[in-house]
């Protein structure tokens, strides 16, 4: 029965992921709003709704190193993984505002995650705790995560797509985006449920599982929309919706679950935590030199053995 989960929820996952980018497109086309900005918003928002499932129901559950190790892995994941697996096939172009403010805006926000889940470290306490006043700050930071976001809109920066993108009547859009989060929520919780079924029959520990296949099954609705977008040669949205997605995990998901139900962290370590830092550092560093503002296919193939070694860190 695991099995049959997990297959049917990457089916729904790659569909959903088809008819979202196509929807997403036509309606930046429509409106003049650039991919970027699509990919920053819509698309990352939809693409995080499994974290935000999981996270939130692990925290109400008392499972914290579930939801933090989830979000944690799935970042990880995001800029290693997806971005590694996305220039390999198709190298990504970056745009000038992407690699001044989007990313380093990645890197601040990995940086505030570690200062909150390290009490101990920092404030010499019993436990690290990611409190309620830990969440709502991280909900401050979202709040002006969307200001800027929507300023780039008006401002009309972020860069133009000047490819081809289906026209498509507002309705369809708007049924296309729909059925494809639809298809995007439902097949990561069914992949999920397959994954962490079949985890636990092998007795591995919740951070772990947290960590990796829980990480890497709510990732793959980033992971199928960034692949897609770049095939249909639109970059832009692709790297939009992975440095979306992670703004929006770690201070939007988080945010909510550490709200709701404060998080007592045991198994994620500082090893974790700085590996998120550093994979943020690692793509910045890589659109920055060696092929300027370009991740090239060696550079995506880099990525993707980086977060394998990490990995296999993790399983010994």
């Amino acid at each position: 029965m695991n099995i049959v989960l997990l297959i049917g929820g990457l089916a729904l996952i790659l569909i959903g992921a088809n008819a979202l980018t196509d929807g997403a497109a036509s309606i930046a086309k429509r409106f003049h709003i650039s991919s970027l900005v699509i990919g920053l918003t819509i698309v990352a928002f939809g693409t995080s709704a499994p974290e935000l499932t999981v996270s939130i129901v692990s925290a109400l559950n008392g499972s914290a190193d579930m939801a933090l190790g989830n979000v944690v892995g799935s970042n990880i994941f995001n800029t290693l993984m997806i971005v590694g697996c996305t220039a390999a096939i198709v190298p990504i172009s970056i745009t000038k505002g992407t690699l001044s403010k989007e990313i380093p805006l990645c890197i601040l926000a990995s940086v505030v995650l570690f200062i909150c889940a390290n009490d101990i470290l920092i404030n010499k306490s019993a436990k690290n705790i990611i409190s309620s006043s830990d969440g709502l700050l991280l909900l401050c930071f979202f709040l002006i995560f969307l200001s800027y976001t929507f300023a780039i809109a008006h401002n009309g920066n972020g860069g133009e797509s000047d490819t081809q993108i289906k026209n498509m009547p507002i309705w369809k859009s708007a049924l296309f985006i729909l059925g494809g989060l639809a298809g995007l929520i439902y097949g990561g919780q069914f992949f999920v449920s397959g994954a962490s079924g079949i985890a636990r029959s092998l007795g591995v520990s919740e951070s772990i599982i947290g960590l990796t296949l829980v990480a890497g099954g709510t990732s793959l609705p980033e992971l199928a929309t960034s692949i897609v977008a770049a095939l249909k040669k639109n970059p832009e949205m692709a790297i939009g919706n992975v440095i979306g997605s992670n703004l929006f995990n770690i201070f939007f998901v988080l945010g909510c679950s550490a709200t709701i139900s404060p998080m007592n962290i045991q198994g994620i370590t500082n090893v974790d935590l700085g590996v998120l830092i550093g994979s943020c550092v690692l793509l910045y560093i890589v659109g920055l030199f060696f092929k300027k503002r370009t991740i090239t296919r060696w550079e995506g193939i880099i990525m993707v053995l980086c977060y394998i070694a990490y990995t296999i860190y993790l399983i010994r």
